[in-house]
């Protein structure tokens, strides 16, 4: 590789990384946004209150019924709330990449 070659190789990174760090936060804020809006709400509350009914309706005593929304609620926010979800802090995942940790 020439010098020449090399700094093409540097612009053309420096251009890639100009524009994701333009892209990313506002693709991030989207992400949050779409998760986190009032109808994302509406639809996680009717979603566990069909599941609760159902499981209800299905025989299960309610305090069981209610224990397993919980859990399905919980399970909910470890998807998408986790490290590796939809709400993960770019920080720590660009530091674990350095380090070489496995997803």
């Amino acid at each position: 590789m020439s010098g020449d070659d090399f700094i093409r190789s540097v612009d053309d990174l420096r251009e890639v990384l100009e524009a994701v760090s333009d892209q990313v936060p506002d693709l991030l804020r989207g992400l949050r946004d779409l998760i986190y809006s009032k109808e994302a709400a509406e639809n996680m509350a009717d979603a566990v209150s069909t599941f609760y009914k159902k499981l209800v309706d299905a025989g299960i005593p309610r305090d069981e019924a209610l224990d397993m929304a919980r859990g399905y609620v919980l399970n909910l926010r470890e998807i998408l709330g986790s490290k590796g979800g939809l709400n993960m802090n770019i920080g720590d995942f660009t530091k674990s990449r350095r380090r070489g940790d496995a997803d």
